[in-house]
């Protein structure tokens, strides 16, 4: 008995230990970002980033940051979320985690934190944001619409899309382009617009029969439409195409309805850079950092700042958390009914 009870007592030293230096190792809840700054300063200046912010926003994002907290430099792992959520668990099962901050798709980002790699405490930014943007390790930060868009130079004015409906008219086919891996569309249609799967189904059935093609990537699909290698889109990103029309993209996008997606955004538990890593993520979330992302052409999450861009549709079908649970339906339902393997 004597025995056990010393084995137990090591145990829980232990735990207390660990528990201890982990508490240590995080600066307090309380400090300001230039004093965690001042820390993260002493873990080498970099911050590894597995994050999905297309290029066209990462150059004018990023940098806010790196001169806002001189010597630290963002290292943008770039891929796409799904992509960054398999390299993170792949990493982790080989023992090692070289990711500080993951940000993208809230059920890539779900995908990690099941697996237990995320830091299951929020940054005092947190507080701001309403529960429905945020949970036990992450906070949104970046809101993601899924709408419908066109090259002006294949399709006429009065021919463009009005409502996501329009997709399923037979004059589209052979002209339709999209991500194969966006079953939130599904989603947002079934548990949105119609709450009614049926309704939803028979939509996307008549929307396949126009022969849609399939791309992965939503900025290479946004260059495909651009470059007139597909005439419209039905889930492309609104924030894809202000910057491009400026430079003089011949596109449109429809801004009526849309799919509201979360890209948020969390820390990794075992973070070899842990203070860097709430440095960015402390930033990410508030309201500096948030004006930033809107300035990069971004929606920003944070409830009081508001998007530069025109990028928010009039008619928003949400796809939150409790949405994302039943991920594995409506995504096999949606290869099924685009024959997608």
């Amino acid at each position: 008995m004597f025995k056990r009870e010393r084995r137990y007592l090591a145990i829980v030293r232990s735990s207390v230990c660990s528990f201890l230096f982990l508490l240590l190792s995080l600066p307090a809840a309380g400090q300001s970002l230039d004093e965690v700054y001042k820390r993260a300063l002493k873990e080498g200046g970099t911050v590894n980033f597995y994050g999905t912010l297309a290029q066209i926003n990462a150059v004018r994002i990023l940098p806010v940051f790196e001169k806002r907290f001189p010597g630290i430099k963002v290292n943008h792992i770039d891929a796409t979320a799904n992509a960054l959520a398999t390299r993170a668990i792949t990493e982790a099962r080989g023992g090692r985690t070289i990711g500080d901050v993951f940000q993208g798709a809230l059920e890539n980002l779900l995908q990690v934190q099941e697996q237990g790699l995320l830091l299951e405490k929020l940054p005092p930014e947190a507080a701001e944001y309403p529960n429905n943007l945020k949970g036990s390790s992450w906070v949104g930060t970046d809101l993601i619409f899924l709408i419908g868009a066109w090259n002006t130079n294949l399709v006429k004015k009065e021919e463009a899309p009005k409502s996501l409906d329009d997709f399923a008219d037979p004059k589209w086919k052979g002209k339709l382009i999209a991500e194969p891996r966006d079953a939130e569309v599904f989603i947002g249609l079934a548990r949105g617009k119609y709450k009614d799967d049926e309704k939803a189904i028979a939509l996307l059935k008549k929307i396949a029969a126009n022969n849609v093609e399939f791309h992965k990537g939503h900025s290479e699909l946004a260059e495909f439409l651009v470059s007139g290698q597909g005439a419209a889109c039905f889930t492309c990103y609104s924030h894809h195409f202000p910057p491009r029309i400026k430079k003089g993209a011949p596109v449109g996008y429809l801004l009526s309805e849309g799919i509201g997606t979360i890209s948020g955004t969390a820390i990794f538990k075992n973070a070899p850079h842990p203070n860097t890593a709430l440095l960015f993520a402390r930033w990410a979330m508030s309201q500096e950092g948030q004006k930033a992302y809107a300035q990069g052409g971004r929606t920003p999450a944070h409830p009081k700042v508001q998007p530069v861009e025109k990028t928010r549709p009039e008619k928003i079908y949400a796809i939150g958390a409790a949405e994302i649970k039943d991920w594995p339906k409506y995504e096999k339902i949606w290869k099924e009914i685009f024959k997608i393997r």
